[in-house]
């Protein structure tokens, strides 16, 4: 039986993990998921578990709070004496976060083969911890699941097919889990019902480059209260950049709610009218959707959305940020086009492991 570690700790990654556990399952796969901590508050985290049915971590870091160079070190040293007791067949590590780059030092330093999904994404942008994060794991990965053309192509560029790792493209994971979870988020969510709202646009605000620089989270929040004056924002936000508010600005006239769990985030996107974000995963599920996007940053690794008329562009420019509205507001877009797969991208990513 293959024995695999599984590594998360943010919320996309439990989202992503839920849809491999459930094909692991099914084809005799041994998992065991270490939580690193690295999203700690409990609608960011425990709900996922309990709502997905995703297993129960093995193991629990608890590591949280301290900056990037810390929470890595930490990390590194909290998973590598777990994978010298496991002694694991491969170590999976999902997307670009700090908990993704650790387990995979972790598991290259032990020589233990590492997969990593949602591989050869790039922005382009080495300010972001994410780009570092992602371009450093496909490097010492031995398997890369790629989820789109364009990714396949980053790696071919900066010479992966010349290396001896395993490229392959298997589609996007968050597609088989939105459209495996969609109807049970209709019948376990009230979520739309307590806002008490018909129509309204849904915002998130997390990346360091606007909640830290406070020029920037300013520009955004005067955005979002001018389009608020035509259509209620819905802002679910975590509690750090809610208190960053709360010191340096009056409160928004926009709808602030806690940090909602998948259900309840599927049930927003299906009943908003559009999205603003500078997620890089909820770009795509406003895609998922059949929702118009507008994303609070320079540039996305998701590059196909934005030439596809999906998605825009604006950083945190204000004024942009409204000209996106007003000309997203009049688009009618065809969401039938087939960028990510149709929804089988975990199945054939485990039935490649299990030929590991």
């Amino acid at each position: 039986m293959k024995n695999i570690i599984t590594i998360v700790g943010a919320r996309p990654q439990f989202v992503k993990a839920a849809t491999l556990s459930r094909q692991f399952q099914l084809l005799g796969i041994n998992e065991k998921i270490i939580h690193t901590g690295q999203h700690y508050d409990t609608n960011m985290s425990d709900v996922f578990f309990s709502e997905m049915e995703i297993p129960k971590p093995a193991f629990q870091l608890d590591i949280n709070g301290v900056s990037h160079g810390a929470m890595t070190g930490r990390m590194l040293e909290g998973i590598e004496s777990i994978l010298m007791q496991e002694k694991p067949d491969g170590v999976l590590v999902f997307g670009d976060t700090n908990s993704t780059l650790a387990g995979a030092l972790a598991a290259a330093k032990l020589h233990i083969p590492v997969i990593h999904v949602e591989a050869g994404l790039r922005s382009f942008n080495m300010a972001m911890p994410e780009e570092i994060n992602r371009i450093l794991t496909d490097r010492i990965s031995n398997v890369l699941f790629c989820p789109t053309d364009s990714a396949i192509k980053n790696l071919e560029k900066e010479g992966f097919s010349n290396m001896p790792i395993k490229i392959i493209k298997n589609g996007d994971v968050m597609q088989d889990a939105a459209m495996f979870y969609a109807e049970k988020a209709t019948s376990k969510s009230d979520i739309v019902n307590k806002l008490g709202k018909n129509n309204f646009v849904l915002a998130t605000i997390h990346r360091q480059e606007n909640t830290d620089n406070p020029e920037n989270l300013k520009n955004i929040i005067e955005g979002l209260e001018l389009i608020n004056k035509q259509i209620p924002v819905v802002v679910p936000m975590h509690p750090r950049t809610r208190n960053i508010l709360i010191q340096n600005y009056k409160t928004p006239e926009f709808t602030i709610i806690d940090p909602v769990g998948y259900f309840d985030m599927i049930m927003l996107l299906k009943s908003c009218e559009m999205v603003i974000t500078d997620s890089g995963g909820v770009q795509k599920e406003a895609f998922f959707f059949g929702k118009n996007c507008i994303t609070l940053r320079e540039e996305t690794e998701w590059v196909e959305l934005v030439e596809n008329g999906y998605n825009t562009l604006v950083g945190s420019n204000k004024d942009k940020l409204i000209a996106a509205f007003q000309l997203m507001n009049l688009k009618n877009n065809d969401f039938s086009l087939d960028l990510y797969g149709k929804g089988n991208a975990a199945k054939m990513a485990a039935e490649e492991i299990l030929k590991l």
